[in-house]
């Protein structure tokens, strides 16, 4: 079933050309698209479905710092500045609050982690603040339990992921770029190793900068471009309810259950780390460098089904830019929720907080997670074919770092001077071996 998603009307036509095209309509597209456009460029954001129809609007609505990866934490705390501007630019209200993250455990070891993280995280100028048992407590007062202790992060927050994509693309139409919706990119075209055009059901357009911001069907299109991107990804399921429930956190993470209050009044209730692991022939194509990531995570993941498979968005499979594709056979990845997680984390949410016994199950929906093997996004050009720039593998925590994103490519293509340091973004990294270190946070 489709997660809740507002629905927008984008540019009829297809340009000719363009300064920059940007494929794939995603968060990370939009905001690429958005930045780029606010910069005078002349940008055309094509998108083989609806804006923020996949991942991007079944995600959780997380904007985070708190127990970000190292070298994601400067994207992430750039993200919520921008995050903050956003609906005064765009005179439209993506849902973003910074309400404020709450996290409970009585995991002796959860807490230690989240303590060193602070350590951490201090230097970084984040502020997180460490509750001891009687704070938790009190905190978690809905749950009616003792916890041993938590955390607080008061500047981070959530936006809503069933608005946030479409009200960036309207931002981009208000900037003077084009948005194209049910318009497949088939395929670029090249003259002498640089990009030249893109090809799309709906025609050509000539440009020399393409942003690949594909998500799960990344790497499958770049393997027409004869480039080598692993990415794997999972299905997780998550469920949200009825409005009902007073008085509950607005975000809550237990080591049992996730709650997050929707704009709707209702809560949006998921597993953390829970998914399946549909086979693909991109699985087996890249089971080497994703061995370690999957042996770490083996308590929650699970075999899957034919679902991935069927779908095509990890196809091996080469297609033609005169004949439809994969992309256009399947507009949208909707796969199917598994119903025995969305049971067990309504039954986990209630007993965690009563006050969702008032509530029913109104919505539940699965997606497709894409990642990388060190669990950090790629993100710049592609050695080899210049104008060619890949963002992907934002391996689930796109929807809160896209703004960052989406910015820093636009720093990337226009030469402006990088607030962030993009080192560890490079794509070029994943041609290297995955058996190394990687950051401890």
């Amino acid at each position: 079933m489709p997660a809740p998603l507002m629905k927008i009307e984008t540019t009829p036509t297809l340009p000719k050309s363009a300064d920059v095209v940007v494929i794939g309509g995603g968060i990370v597209g939009v905001f690429t698209a958005y930045y780029l456009a606010r910069r005078g460029i002349k940008v055309a954001l094509v998108e083989k479905g609806l804006i923020g129809a996949e991942q991007s609007s079944r995600n959780w609505g997380w904007c985070r710092q708190q127990n970000r990866d190292a070298r994601e934490l400067p994207m992430a705390t750039q993200s919520l500045a921008l995050w903050d501007r956003l609906a005064a630019e765009i005179g439209e209200d993506p849902g973003f609050r910074r309400c404020g993250l709450l996290y409970l455990s009585n995991s002796e070891a959860e807490l230690e982690g989240w303590a060193r993280w602070r350590d951490f995280a201090v230097g970084a100028g984040v502020t997180t603040n460490i509750l001891n048992a009687e704070e938790a407590s009190e905190a978690g007062r809905t749950t009616g339990r003792r916890w041993k202790g938590g955390v607080f992060s008061p500047s981070d927050g959530t936006a809503d992921p069933s608005r946030a994509a479409p009200v960036v693309a309207r931002g981009v139409l208000k900037a003077g770029g084009s948005v194209h919706q049910m318009c497949a990119a088939r395929g670029i075209e090249t003259q002498v190793g640089r990009v030249s055009a893109v090809v799309t059901e709906a025609g050509i357009i000539r440009t020399k900068t393409v942003v690949l911001a594909g998500g799960a069907w990344a790497s499958s299109f770049c393997r027409q471009l004869g480039i080598r991107f692993p990415q794997a990804s999972v299905r997780a399921s998550i469920l949200s309810v009825g409005a009902g429930a007073e008085g509950l956190p607005a975000a809550l993470h237990t080591a049992d259950v996730s709650v997050t209050r929707r704009g709707d009044g209702g809560h949006t209730l998921a597993i953390s780390g829970r998914a399946r692991v549909d086979p693909t022939p991109q699985q087996f194509r890249f089971s080497r460098e994703f061995l370690p990531m999957f042996a770490r995570r083996w308590r929650s993941l699970e075999p899957g089904g034919p679902h991935g498979w069927k779908a095509g968005h990890e196809t091996l499979a080469k297609w033609k830019l005169d004949a439809p594709t994969p992309m256009e056979r399947n507009r949208i990845l909707d796969p199917r929720p598994d119903q025995r997680q969305i049971n067990e984390t309504y039954r986990r949410a209630c007993e965690l907080l009563p006050a969702l016994k008032r509530t029913a199950i109104s919505n539940a929906w699965a997606g497709y997670i894409d990642s990388t093997p060190d669990g950090v996004p790629a993100i710049g050009e592609v050695e080899g074919l210049a104008g060619f720039i890949l963002a992907a593998g934002f391996s689930g925590h796109g929807f809160g770092i896209s703004p960052g994103a989406g910015y820093m490519i636009a720093d990337i293509i226009t030469g402006a001077p990088q607030l962030l340091d993009r080192a560890h973004y490079g794509p070029e990294r994943l041609l290297k071996s995955v058996w190394g270190k990687v950051a401890d946070f």
